[in-house]
């Protein structure tokens, strides 16, 4: 049996395949042009676990589909998320993606906005390509899907993004499980499964299942998420060590944190927390990263993504598969994946 990292490794070779050598272009003898369509094929040039294109090739062959029908729209996946990252650098004001300088860094936000928007048209435009081989029925009902990814991804980073300029602390587990499942756990997992069913043909009651899966894995997946920002190898995460922090991010660990420090601390947080990224020092951080180790946040975390795994579990083996058991499994090895992962 192929094993998860080697199958998300073939379909991640397709996919960038297909968007390094179909849908992105090249080259342009106008320099200016030619400077964005560098600056598109970026981040889909730097290594990426290739998560989302992978559940939606899984979840077509798990439902009776073929691979082949799927690989466009997982690829239309892949590119989201790029374009996506280009803005959430920006606004989160990271300095590294991948390992190396997110793109506003290397050539200033304006050009770097600019090429995200490309990216996003490109999107559109390669989904519509699915008419040639799907048809029209599935082609808008792949389409429907991706609109309300995009509607549901922006209105749970607006909430994240909110909470910060608004300085709200009035916050719970609820507010941040609600937060996920919208940033989160629709173009994590969610959609990606349920488009990949969408062009099996699948039955409503796949594509509710897969949505119940979806959102409990995508809030598991953010907690984990949130737990390497802090403490997991810069190296294999990619982003720079810390940066939840110095963005003032509402992460269930420092939700937790301030529901259990005594107020002298919690204000203490607070106010470090309040400030700008710039105005955070190394000794802010430090003082954060200590409360939070001394009343095991992240252990706290961690307990509740397992209780959210277990729960996602239960409902993918709910699920009545029509097609390739062995894509349905891997499913199931990528959910435990995502949740125990060190990068």
């Amino acid at each position: 049996m192929t094993t998860l990292q080697e199958e998300m490794k073939r379909v991640k070779a397709k996919v960038d395949s297909l968007i390094l050598d179909q849908i992105l272009p090249k080259s342009s003898p106008i320099r200016e042009v030619d400077l964005l369509y560098r600056m598109m094929r970026d981040y889909p040039s730097r290594p990426a676990k290739g998560m989302r294109p992978f559940l939606c090739v899984a979840s077509c062959r798990a439902a009776g589909g073929p691979e082949d029908d799927a690989i466009l729209t997982a690829a239309c996946i892949e590119l989201f998320q790029h374009w996506i990252l280009v803005h959430d650098d920006i606004e989160d004001g990271s300095e590294l993606r991948r390992g190396e300088p997110a793109l506003h860094k290397k050539y200033g936000e304006p050009l770097a906005l600019n090429a995200g928007d490309a990216l996003h048209a490109r999107t559109w435009g390669a989904l519509l390509k699915n008419r040639e081989k799907l048809g029209p029925d599935k082609t808008f009902a792949v389409l429907e899907e991706f609109s309300r990814m995009v509607d549901e991804t922006t209105e749970g980073q607006h909430m994240e993004l909110g909470w910060v300029v608004s300085k709200r602390w009035d916050l719970g587990e609820r507010d941040y499980f609600d937060m996920c499942a919208r940033k989160t756990s629709w173009y994590t997992v969610a959609s990606p499964c349920r488009m990949g069913a969408l062009v099996a043909g699948a039955s409503p009651g796949v594509l509710t299942g897969l949505k119940e899966f979806g959102t409990s894995l995508g809030i598991a997946f953010q907690i984990q998420d949130d737990a390497l920002n802090l403490i997991g190898d810069q190296k294999k995460y990619g982003k720079a060590k810390s940066d939840d922090i110095l963005e003032g991010k509402r992460t269930l660990i420092l939700l937790h944190l301030l529901s259990v420090a005594p107020q002298s601390e919690r204000d203490k947080v607070i106010a470090i927390m309040n400030k700008g990224r710039e105005q955070k020092s190394e000794g802010d951080v430090s003082y954060v990263l200590s409360l939070i180790e001394k009343y095991d946040a992240v252990g706290f975390a961690r307990k509740r993504a397992a209780e959210l795994l277990k729960l996602a579990l239960g409902t993918l083996r709910g699920i009545e598969w029509k097609g390739d058991r062995e894509a349905a499994s891997l499913l199931a090895s990528f959910a435990r994946f995502a949740v125990e992962r060190e990068w």
